[in-house]
């Protein structure tokens, strides 16, 4: 159920001690090398405009064109970055999926085997414990690896 209150966003109700956490996340195709950021608020423009900063301070060594295929959550099309990502077209952008199509987007699949991997069949007392298993894994997955490159390949 969500209700909005007055001059506020919407709110989810639901038991108090229910906590979440959440990430974004890119997986570079050619080696399987992934970026993530942590974000323990709502999803919103500014977060995301932040993990594009930092994606694309990682990649510009490279010297190469970054794109990264995105989905057309409210958030990636956000005003807040709308001329930053304008004026970085030439070397950073972004090409969305076609809505309601999560199976084309190649880091769905690297959701899936964290899920499965870190956070099935394991009770976590704490939301810290769930951090700390699931960014164990990313701190694995942070240099160039088969795995994601296998599990992220387009062809």
């Amino acid at each position: 159920m969500w209700i909005a209150p007055e001059n506020k966003d919407p709110v989810a109700l639901h038991h108090p001690t229910r906590k979440a956490v959440g990430y974004y996340g890119a997986v570079r195709l050619r080696d399987g090398k992934f970026v993530y950021r942590r974000e323990e608020e709502r999803f919103r423009g500014e977060g995301f405009w932040h993990f594009l900063l930092d994606l694309q301070k990682k990649s510009k060594a490279s010297g190469r064109q970054v794109i990264v295929i995105s989905d057309n959550a409210k958030y990636h099309h956000a005003r807040l970055h709308q001329e930053w990502r304008e004026t970085m077209a030439d070397e950073f952008r972004l090409y969305f999926l076609p809505p309601y199509s999560p199976e084309l987007n190649p880091i769905e699949r690297v959701w899936k085997r964290v899920r499965r991997n870190c956070l099935h069949n394991r009770y976590f007392a704490h939301l810290e414990e769930v951090i700390e298993a699931v960014e164990s894994q990313f701190h694995k997955w942070k240099r160039r690896n088969d795995t994601l490159h296998r599990l992220c390949s387009i062809i």
